[in-house]
């Protein structure tokens, strides 16, 4: 097996199910950056690198929809050690402003090395000569580095998915220098916003000592490495063709009389996880009502969680918390029939998913700290009237470009509870104007464009003659 393009992420695109005959299938994992990436694939002769989750060890290279996956395999113990422990109970925590504290164990930080170098040699096993290589994620930050020590001749990207925190919260980390040396082995690291991509170089320059300028880092090796902000996307067209569906339509409808045709349904949908803001959010919610803004005959909040890291003893913490305030605020507000809040612990297709964002009155993303957040793009996206309301953290990079949503600190209660209700007040005449803006912005900024920009810049990085630029995928 040889590439010219190879792919490497934690997981595959795609995800095991076992149908009713006991055979097993593998379906294409829903979310951008399968969508993102496979034209380009495609393209390129392209392979993809990842785990398909699960302990199973010995499994062969295979084809799913025309794209050529090599599975890695975790032990538990690796599981544990290098996902569970050092990717999301220290980096994840560390990258996201310390919402929770993170923890720092060597032995969690033996497995992340080990698992990245697997997957950096399976990287340079395949990897035709003059590749492109691109990493993705806070999982591998240490392959480009090995990578490159295996492969000089190749040209690889790097793409951080979730926040690059500041030097002062960075600077915890006991292997700072190892990380920031590692994802120094890529020609481009790419980040969601500026911020981030600043916040990287200035590291790089107080504690690895290399010389910088601007967005690039001048390598004693005599190669420059450019940080650079890459804000990824979704594919706008496609949800928005899906809302036009009839079945979408019909399901949004009867998600709607399944509620009491409320006269406002706001709605969240989340990872159940620390950073998103579910329970302040859900507070501010039940406040309005209390304080008598809001009525649970005309007002719902809809909140999707969907189970995540449910191994993790902090998730299962955080389940029971809002399973308690869901509770107490049902119990004491709502009425029969007519529940304040509607939760639901599951994951949902994304068909329905855009039933539920084309149901949805206001659309509540409140997260501390969050990378993108693609959820507020799609919300966008299936909003085929331009009406809706968009109430959004300031700390979601799709605050960046979303300018026209409602802005909130989710630190600040009464702040939230103030935008909550003036997106519940507003007038058609502002949502309109408001959504239309945004709509305009997510179709000219779309996952294609997205992957587009990043594999032009780095096949325009020029470190090897023998590196060969990767042909971009042709838009429709």
């Amino acid at each position: 097996m040889s590439a010219d393009l190879v792919i490497v992420a934690n997981r595959l695109p795609v995800d095991r199910v076992t149908l009713p005959d006991g055979s097993v299938e593998w379906r294409p994992s829903p979310g951008g950056l399968v969508s993102a990436i496979e034209p380009v694939m495609r393209a390129n002769d392209g392979t993809w690198i990842g785990w398909p989750g699960g302990t199973e060890q010995d499994l062969e290279p295979f084809e799913a929809d025309g794209l050529q996956l090599l599975p890695m395999s975790m032990t538990q113990a690796e599981i544990e050690g290098h996902y569970e422990g050092f990717s999301n109970g220290t980096l994840w925590p560390l990258y996201h402003d310390l919402v929770a504290k993170p923890e720092f164990h060597r032995e969690w930080w033996d497995s992340y090395v080990s698992v990245n170098k697997r997957f950096a040699e399976k990287a340079a096993s395949i990897a035709s000569e003059g590749a492109t290589v691109w990493v993705h994620d806070y999982q591998l930050q240490l392959v480009p580095q090995m990578l490159r020590e295996l492969r000089p001749d190749l040209r690889i990207g790097f793409y951080l998915h979730i926040p690059f925190p500041p030097a002062e919260l960075f600077q915890q980390l006991p292997w700072r220098r190892q990380i920031l040396e590692g994802l120094l082995g890529a020609d481009l690291v790419g980040f969601q916003l500026p911020g981030g991509a600043a916040n990287f170089v200035r590291l790089v320059r107080q504690r690895v000592g290399h010389k910088t300028h601007r967005d690039l880092v001048y390598l004693p090796d005599g190669r420059t490495v450019r940080a650079a902000a890459f804000p990824i996307s979704i594919d706008a067209a496609g949800f928005e063709k899906l809302a036009l569906t009839e079945a979408v339509v019909d399901r949004s409808k009867a998600i709607r009389e399944a509620l009491g045709n409320p006269r406002k349904i706001f709605l969240g949908i989340d990872r159940l996880d620390y950073t998103k803001g579910i329970y302040a959010r859900l507070r501010a919610f039940a406040e309005l009502i209390e304080d008598g803004h809001l009525d649970v005959e005309d007002a719902v909040f809809v909140q999707v969680a969907v189970p995540s890291r449910e191994q993790v003893e902090q998730y299962r913490i955080l389940r029971d918390d809002i399973d308690r305030l869901v509770g107490r605020i049902n119990g004491d507000l709502g009425r029969i029939g007519r529940p304040a809040i509607a939760y639901f612990h599951t994951s949902y297709p994304r068909e329905e998913m855009a039933a539920l964002y084309s149901a949805a009155d206001i659309m509540v993303v409140t997260p501390y700290r969050d990378g993108m957040n693609l959820v507020a793009k799609e919300y966008v996206a299936c909003r085929t009237e331009d009406d809706g309301a968009l109430v959004l953290s300031e700390f979601a990079g799709a605050a960046d470009e979303l300018r026209q949503a409602w802005l909130v600190n989710p630190y600040d209660l009464n702040g939230m509870k103030s935008a909550l209700l003036e997106a519940y007040r507003s007038e058609d005449k502002d949502l309109t104007r408001r959504m239309r803006a945004m709509r305009k912005t997510i179709r000219h900024h779309d996952v294609a464009a997205w992957a587009d920009s990043f594999m032009t810049e780095l096949g325009s990085v020029s470190h090897s003659s023998h590196a060969k630029a990767v042909r971009p995928a042709k838009r429709s």
